[in-house]
């Protein structure tokens, strides 16, 4: 075992990581879509 494994800094799950990393991603993304229609229809 080296020495990583055993300092582990954090020990929770990582697929909460990866799902909150995903959620933000998502919401970011959703949010310029969002924005960037709204501007398409202030300006037609």
């Amino acid at each position: 075992m080296n020495e990583f494994e055993k300092s582990v800094q954090s020990k929770r799950n990582d697929a909460v990581d990866s799902g909150v990393g995903f959620i933000v991603s998502f919401g970011f993304f959703a949010i310029i879509f969002i924005i960037a229609t709204a501007i398409k229809l202030i300006g037609a």
